[in-house]
């Protein structure tokens, strides 16, 4: 009796997993392809030397602000997309789509002028003394150098999420998974030749790592739009989008009235997680090359539940917008369980490779330790990262996207922030476990989520409201 309730409550049915692989399986796919080329690369880089790895790790931080604050605006214009394309309104899917061509163009120009700007005031904020080898002057040299090319990159990269946004809202998850393996394999392939000068190339180091990057993204791009226009039958948003860039007042009020606490809160928790390396950097160039390998590896396992929340939003939020609000709760329930589940496996075998994967890397003895702890860290927080992610995406799913950013970035900014300050500053704790008591306050996290969750406000048909 006990097993039928939480079978009926938490495991869909066949038709159900099928439903949620149809959506998270590509996404997953094009990611974890991303995250093991990006795996490669990283090794490629740390085959050069540690300050190498270094530099372009702290540039990546960076870049990586900028890729949450794209995230975060067109997630806002998604709730959108997603509960326009469950009503099918053709319309609302291209003005939502027009909405995000301006804002992607916006914040590519505030993007690429902060960081042409002021890139050596930043790149410094994350050079410090304090580990055993490590020369912080060729660290920011290779740093500028990688930057100064990526860069160009960056606007190319903000339109394709906003065309790879609305294809996913529209239940066209194919066509960004194959543009996004088609960019890897050239961004892989690119920094073989351009980092160690095969075929009689220049050996370029970090800067042909940079250039293979621009190259991918242009390659993704151009797919994109490519098959997206040539057929109107399989993408019907695409037929006459570019007929007006006018975006009607109302919506574009309502899009920024919910949309921008998610922008804010991407901005706020990205340049927090930066925050949270730059004050970890303090213990010496060491940490940093460690929780650059840490998070290289991390990331190719985190696309489960990562890949799983985003079809929460979509899933669900297809349903609020089509009005049947029973099954979006029940649905939720069911995916959140899944994405639990999932990554108590995926843990296990992070875990696994903490001790085998650091030892690709040129480094120091001191760096590969490092990296291992973190890690073995990381893996056993999993399942709890998977629930709070899981949190996140039906929280917005339903608009409350107020909410959502108090969850979220307001979490890393008063409470993990000011813990990683007094551990790594005014104690002499060793970093690994300054490290881990950041880290375990996911559980914290995860307790918030489950009361937002519970409160039921999120389910809501705000297409329907406006």
């Amino acid at each position: 009796m006990v097993w039928q309730r939480f079978r009926k409550k938490f495991i869909g049915d066949k038709a159900f997993y099928k439903l949620v692989l149809t959506i998270a399986l590509p996404v997953m796919i094009q990611n974890g392809i991303s995250s093991f080329v990006n795996m490669l690369d990283n090794l490629m880089v740390g085959g050069i030397g540690t300050e190498q790895m270094s530099g372009v790790a702290i540039c990546n931080q960076l870049i990586f602000v900028f890729n949450l604050c794209v995230f975060g605006g067109l997630s806002g214009a998604g709730i959108y997309g997603a509960q326009f394309s469950g009503k099918r309104d053709l319309e609302g899917v291209q003005n939502v789509f027009r909405f995000k061509v301006w804002l992607v163009g916006l914040l590519s120009v505030a993007g690429l002028l902060a960081l042409h700007f002021f890139d050596e005031p930043l790149l410094s904020l994350f050079l410090h003394q304090g580990s055993e080898q490590g020369d912080l002057v060729l660290t920011l040299q290779c740093a500028k150098a990688y930057l100064a090319v990526a860069l160009l990159g960056l606007p190319i990269f903000a339109m394709s999420q906003a065309y790879a946004s609305t294809l996913r809202e529209t239940a066209s998850t194919t066509l960004p998974m194959g543009a996004g393996i088609a960019a890897m394999l050239v961004n892989l392939v690119g920094n073989w030749i351009l980092i160690y000068g095969r075929f009689g190339a220049p050996r370029l180091g970090v800067v042909g790592a940079a250039w293979a990057t621009v190259l991918s993204r242009i390659v993704e791009l151009s797919i994109i739009l490519l098959f997206t226009h040539l057929n109107h039958r399989a993408h019907p948003f695409a037929k006459g989008l570019y007929r007006t860039l006018k975006v009607p007042g109302a919506l574009t009020g309502t899009i920024i009235k919910k949309g921008m606490p998610l922008l804010l809160n991407e901005a706020l928790w990205s340049s927090g997680q930066t925050t949270l390396v730059q004050i970890y950097s303090t213990r010496g160039l060491a940490v940093v090359a460690g929780i650059n390998i840490s998070n290289t590896i991390s990331m190719l396992f985190n696309i489960v539940f990562m890949s799983l929340g985003s079809s929460i939003g979509i899933v669900v939020g297809n349903l609020l917008g089509a009005g049947e609000m029973d099954k979006a709760k029940d649905t939720n329930t069911k995916l959140t369980a899944f994405s639990v589940l999932c990554c108590f496996a995926i843990g296990g075998i992070l875990a696994a490779a903490s001790g085998v994967y650091p030892l690709f890397y040129n480094t120091t003895d001191e760096v590969r330790a490092i990296a291992s702890s973190l890690i073995l860290i990381t893996s056993a927080v999993m399942p709890f990262h998977a629930y709070t992610n899981a949190c996140y995406f039906t929280l917005r799913s339903g608009g409350l996207t107020r909410l959502t950013m108090v969850y979220d970035c307001c979490f890393v900014w008063c409470v993990c922030i000011p813990l990683a300050f007094v551990l790594c500053r005014l104690t002499a704790l060793p970093f690994v476990l300054c490290y881990a008591a950041v880290t375990a306050t996911e559980g914290l996290k995860a307790l918030f989520g489950y009361y937002f969750v519970k409160q039921g406000r999120w389910i809501r048909n705000i297409v329907g409201e406006e």
